[in-house]
């Protein structure tokens, strides 16, 4: 069978239209796999893959659901993409189509449901090898639903198979406080064996342990979820089981600055948890272009040249934030996520101005720690789940939500630790003295420029928002206001006060094929 790797980074291709891979005799294209298909350990490895081809097709929609409704990565053009941004989105748009996420979770339903049977039939499928399988598929499902619920917030529950023509379609969506107890509990089955993974070892793939499902990816997943459900306590342990991990295997934060570089490029860094690989030199042809099997990857979706004209690039506001955190010295920057290395300029500005405009996002396209010197050869930079700045600041917001000078503290310590590595001044913050609000703003804004254009950014916003029984809603609508120039701040005002503006329209073609689909409240016309 071939590399779990290939499978993987070359999209899944493999996998529609090998000749000597049993699959096509059993999978039909629109992906219904028969239960007859199990058989052995190497069909299940094949599904797994295509589960994770599945999600790199996902990041493009990763990143407009991720960041333009926050307002620090704007859409400069494309119509749809600026109604997401401005709020005026409907259910007619591509936008908020979903099909793409359950395609993942038919694949992760297919393995969680049928890996036990094959190890029935293939005596050489080992059962810590199947529990391995399934940490995985329970990763892929946690994850996505995940992804979900927070766009969506009640979306159709499904945990099994789509298997044949006459699967029912008819399902109604579930709250979002059964959809989070799903996410835990698959989060827990997948841990409960101890058979998820804390490296893999394979000599064509080095980069594997960072590209695949390992335990410290479900760890970081569900202090994720803890955070959102405002479980802060969940979130502290399990964001300690990796801060505080022994383990030879375990991510560990890299406190040298000059290793910031290595998230980007070459990625898989020792301060990664989990990524989704894109590998140009993976092309299996020497007819394809040379980005053929490197799309969706980041690279591919922000600029790739110095357009004034660029899709996408930081917003005025996330400008001023950048240029006040670089130094005045531009090319000699000491701040390693400022100025050719998170943003680059746009042509046309010219530095030394305000510097409030013309901000394009660079992370994707550097190529080493000389920055503007040594770019990328290929639009093939991975996109990055987890990693551990990620973790260290998801427990510093959970111990400012809990509240308390000596959590303040200790959340000052983890934030100021995160920029000790972007070489940049450590807070001064009297913890005794300060509100909670201002140290969310902290830490909101540390996320901000630490995670700039990784997708991040409208989720952060919406736990400020709605977290603690909407206690700083209207900070929120603030602060979406004050980052957002490309439509009234009356416009978004009226809008955001409900609440259930704050998630997307359900496509009316899911609802059109699902009779039990209820459009989601502020979207429901019928209603109005």
């Amino acid at each position: 069978m071939k590399k779990l790797l290939i499978y993987i980074v070359i999209a899944g291709t493999t996998l529609l239209t090998s000749s000597c891979n049993d699959w096509l005799d059993v999978l039909p294209k629109n992906e219904q796999v028969s239960p007859e298909y199990w058989k052995t350990k190497e069909q299940v490895e094949e599904v797994l893959a295509q589960g994770y081809h599945n999600m790199r097709l996902t990041v493009p929609t990763l990143i407009y659901w991720g960041e333009l409704r926050g307002a620090s990565i704007y859409a400069y053009s494309g119509k749809s993409k600026q109604e997401l941004q401005n709020f005026q989105l409907t259910s007619s748009s591509n936008e908020c189509k979903w099909a793409s996420f359950y395609s993942i979770l038919n694949v992760a339903n297919s393995i969680i449901k049928y890996a036990p049977e094959v190890k029935r039939q293939d005596e050489t499928y080992h059962e810590s090898v199947m529990n391995s399988n399934m940490a995985e598929a329970y990763f892929m499902r946690a994850w996505t639903y995940f992804t979900l619920v927070r766009n969506f917030k009640e979306v159709p529950l499904i945990v099994e198979p789509y298997m044949t023509d006459e699967y029912a379609v008819d399902v109604p969506k579930s709250s979002e406080e059964a959809i989070i107890a799903q996410i835990k509990l698959d989060i827990e089955d997948a841990l409960s064996t101890g058979a998820a993974k804390e490296m893999y070892d394979d000599e064509d793939w080095t980069g594997m342990s960072k590209g695949r499902v390992t335990v410290w990816a479900l760890y970081a997943l569900m202090a994720d979820v803890c955070l959102w459900s405002e479980d802060y306590d969940g979130c502290v342990r399990y964001a300690d089981m990796l801060i505080n991990s022994t383990s030879p295997f375990r991510p560990a934060f890299v406190e040298d600055p000059e290793q910031w570089y290595s998230i980007f490029f070459p990625g898989n860094s020792n301060g990664s948890i989990f990524e989704l690989n894109f590998d140009q030199s993976r092309n299996q042809s020497p007819d394809d272009d040379a980005t053929a099997s490197t799309y969706p990857s980041p690279s591919n979706i922000y600029p790739w040249t110095q357009s004034t004209v660029a899709a996408l690039q930081f917003s005025n506001a996330m400008c001023k934030r950048l240029f006040d955190e670089q130094t005045d010295t531009w090319v000699t920057s000491n701040t390693v996520r400022g100025y050719g290395n998170t943003f680059i300029l746009s042509s046309g500005t010219v530095i030394g101005n305000s510097n409030t405009e013309g901000y394009l996002p660079f992370k994707f396209r550097i190529g080493g720690k000389d920055g503007l010197s040594t770019t990328r050869s290929y639009k093939d930079a991975n996109w990055i789940l987890y990693r551990m700045a990620d973790v260290l600041l998801m427990k510093a917001e959970a111990l400012i939500w809990k509240g308390g000078e000596a959590n303040f503290a200790q959340a000052l310590e983890l934030i100021n630790k995160i920029r000790t590595r972007a070489n940049v001044t450590t807070l001064s913050v009297q913890t005794n003295a300060v509100s909670q609000e201002n140290m969310l703003g902290y830490l909101l804004q540390e996320r901000d420029l630490e995670f700039a254009a990784e997708g991040k950014r409208w989720y952060d916003l919406l736990r400020f928002g709605r977290s603690q029984n909407f206690k700083y809603k209207d900070q929120f609508i603030n602060m979406i206001i004050e980052n957002n120039s490309t439509v009234s701040a009356s416009w978004i005002r009226s809008v955001l006060k409900n609440t259930d503006a704050w998630y997307l329209p359900i496509n009316q073609g899911e609802i059109d094929t699902n009779p039990m689909l209820i459009q989601n409240p502020y979207y429901d016309v019928t209603a109005n």
